[in-house]
């Protein structure tokens, strides 16, 4: 992957699409040492497995509708809902729409560009 880290633009093209399996996959957009944006695409039925992370994170649902378990609350979210998560928060979701999440971490989520 081409390093953007503190590139000034980051434009729609340049971000490569992963495949993450299972109907999930994400383009890392722009990032530095203290902040990182990815957008992580969703097929319905689609799931991002329960995890934590020493990360704060915010979603914000661009497309679709999930099924969110933060910490043990379980909520449905739609487009233009945004969650909250502080660090270390069990946090995964279900994809019940074919959706679109935009993910912020701070700090970057190193683990994502080795």
């Amino acid at each position: 992957m081409k390093e953007r880290r503190n590139a000034k633009y980051v434009l729609a093209g340049e971000p490569v699409l992963e495949d993450l399996g299972g109907g999930v996959s994400r383009k890392i957009l722009a990032y530095g040492d203290d902040l990182m944006q990815v957008m992580v695409f969703f097929e319905k039925g689609g799931v991002g497995a329960m995890h934590s992370h020493p990360h704060t994170q915010l979603t914000h649902v661009l497309e679709g509708s999930f099924e969110f378990v933060i910490d043990g609350e379980k909520r449905i979210v739609t487009k233009g809902d945004t969650l909250y998560k502080t660090p270390n928060i069990p946090h995964g979701c279900v994809c019940l729409e074919k959706g679109i999440l935009l993910d912020t971490f701070t700090p970057c989520r190193e683990d994502f560009i080795k």
